[in-house]
């Protein structure tokens, strides 16, 4: 099971990688469009992206929406990378299991 030294630990969590799989496809998402498509509490989504930032995987752009702090979320390069690999990681399990 060699597939298992290539397996990103970051990316094990189904919440961050549901808010990788989001944050690739578009080119960001506030805090609270993140929440609603993924259906998470504040603090369980802060928590994740910011593991996901810490690993390099995510940016984050603080800014105001005129009084009203606005704080966006896109993924990094690294993170494309990361997750593109991760996916390759486990089609590849699966295709082992079959």
């Amino acid at each position: 099971m060699d597939w298992l030294e290539n397996f990103n630990k970051v990316l094990e969590s189904k919440i961050r990688l549901g808010l990788m799989s989001v944050l690739v496809v578009n080119e960001s998402l506030s805090f609270n469009e993140l929440k609603e498509l993924l259906q998470l509490t504040d603090g369980n989504l802060a928590s994740h992206l910011r593991a996901l930032e810490e690993a390099g995987y995510v940016e984050v752009q603080k800014q105001f929406s005129g009084r009203k702090p606005l704080t966006t979320y896109k993924s990094t390069n690294t993170g494309q990378k990361a997750f593109a690999s991760h996916l390759q990681v486990l089609e590849n399990m699966i295709r082992q299991n079959l």
